[in-house]
């Protein structure tokens, strides 16, 4: 399934490419959103979810030139996103979003195994002389403070380490600190946000995607 999943990016951005004029080809800035079922969409109509919000959002901030690929799929741990992260890294491709960690924390897996596939994701990004954004996860305290202090270092560390820009969680902008309030922007099940969390999802992260794309266009890999 991962596989598939990475060879039809790979198909896509292959097509999208031949029927681009070269001039455009040679502007253009395409991005890769690596992730699971928060950046796939999970529970929303499509125009809701992760990507096409970041996609208008770039746009209205004059980045419509952007290039933004969906490489979420639904249920991937950091060890699925290693296995794939190959096939996603072509040619084409100038930077990523890599925002994987919470499938590998609802199953409990050791922070130790979840750190080794994000830094192996991120060699393989920094081999291919693609600018990373980083987007961290924060475990709850029912894990255990050992626990949660060695999950939630996974990220910071990684980024400065291989000098990736960092955004601290995906769920920056939803109130964390206010969890009633962080609720009305959730589906149901508590986990994948609602449209209009999305918005604000969208607008927190946007700042560093936008720092991302001038990465890029300065060809600025890490």
């Amino acid at each position: 399934m991962r596989a598939l999943a990475g060879k039809v990016l790979a198909l896509f951005l292959l097509v999208m490419t031949a029927t681009m004029p070269a001039a455009a080809v040679a502007e253009r800035v395409t991005l890769v959103a690596m992730g699971d079922s928060l950046t796939q969409g999970y529970g929303l109509v499509a125009e809701q979810g992760f990507v096409p919000q970041l996609r208008d959002w770039l746009a209205q901030q004059g980045h419509g030139d952007v290039q933004v690929v969906n490489a979420g799929v639904s249920g991937d741990t950091s060890a699925g996103g290693l296995a794939r992260v190959d096939w996603s890294l072509t040619a084409q491709v100038d930077a990523m979003i890599v925002a994987l960690g919470g499938n590998d924390l609802l199953r409990g897996i050791d922070p130790a195994v979840t750190r080794a596939n994000i830094e192996g994701i991120l060699q393989a990004a920094q081999a291919a002389d693609v600018a990373v954004l980083l987007v961290g996860m924060r475990a709850p305290g029912n894990y255990g403070a050992e626990y949660k202090a060695e999950f939630d270092a996974i990220w910071p560390d990684l980024a400065e380490k291989y000098g990736t820009l960092y955004h601290p969680s995906y769920f920056e902008g939803l109130g964390a600190d206010d969890p009633a309030s962080a609720r009305r922007f959730m589906q149901p099940d508590g986990i994948h946000p609602n449209a209009r969390g999305g918005e604000r999802i969208v607008a927190a992260v946007g700042p560093k995607v936008v720092e991302l794309i001038s990465r890029a266009r300065q060809g600025e890999g890490g």
